[in-house]
């Protein structure tokens, strides 16, 4: 599953993170440096980051930013009503939501799974069922399981096992009533994702392939092309929708 990167101040915002996080949907991981917290990004394909105040000083916040402009950041830890200009400083450098420790940690893991990254593909790509015709029970189970994990290079089998089914009836099941093939549908959910990263100044083409499970830069620069007919970094412009909307435009077929 992806991760949450959480760079806290103290023993207590990591415990109460952990324990608000839903139970298989993300993975809190500790970072006890900025450096960590670098080498987290490009070692896991990162969902959120959180961090505590003064992890955000340590981390020089205007350049994270600048380098991962579109990946949600949280800042997680106590706050004090003299801290207003602090938090107007916060707004300004692009920090998604402010999260009050002891005041909003009921509350703490609904806004992070509603704002991460996966939640952002979900909802760019809520028509997708629709207009790829899935419509039977373990069509759309599937769809489900893809679009909230693309933190892994899924193949059929693993699909099959994890859905308690045989890979010969899932791949059987999941192209009927002319919905795409499988693994068209897993290239396209990991072209979607390589896109949102790759939104992120701080994401090399290298380390978005090896992240997503490419063989190599050109093997997702083929897999782009296959499913939205140009370069992935052509793709990266349109966004999901956009992606979304050249798939069902004629490229939804591929051999198993």
């Amino acid at each position: 599953m992806a991760a949450i990167a959480a760079y806290l101040d103290n023993r207590s915002a990591f415990v109460q993170l952990r324990r608000a996080v839903p139970r298989g949907q993300l993975s809190v991981l500790t970072c006890r440096t900025t450096r960590a917290v670098q080498r987290l990004l490009v070692t896991r394909v990162v969902d959120a980051i959180a961090l505590g105040p003064l992890a955000a000083h340590r981390c020089d916040l205007a350049q994270l930013r600048l380098a991962f402009p579109v990946l949600p950041l949280f800042v997680f830890g106590p706050f004090r009503p003299d801290d207003a200009d602090q938090l107007l400083e916060y707004h300004r450098l692009g920090v998604q939501c402010v999260i009050v420790e002891g005041v909003d940690d009921a509350v703490l893991g609904e806004v992070l799974s509603r704002r991460s990254l996966t939640a952002a593909r979900r909802q760019a790509l809520a028509a997708a069922p629709r207009l790829l015709r899935l419509t039977e029970e373990i069509q759309l189970q599937t769809w489900l399981l893809l679009v909230s994990n693309m933190d892994r290079a899924y193949s059929t089998a693993a699909l099959a096992k994890s859905l308690a089914v045989s890979r010969e009836h899932l791949s059987r099941q999941f192209g009927a009533g002319g919905a795409p093939n499988l693994k068209r549908v897993i290239d396209f959910l990991r072209v979607v994702t390589a896109c949102q990263l790759l939104a992120n100044p701080g994401y090399t083409l290298p380390v978005v392939s090896r992240l997503l499970g490419f063989a190599t830069p050109s093997h997702l620069n083929t897999t782009a092309r296959r499913i939205g007919g140009t370069r992935i970094r052509d793709l990266v412009t349109e966004g999901p929708s956009g992606v979304l909307a050249r798939f069902v435009r004629g490229h939804t077929r591929s051999r198993e």
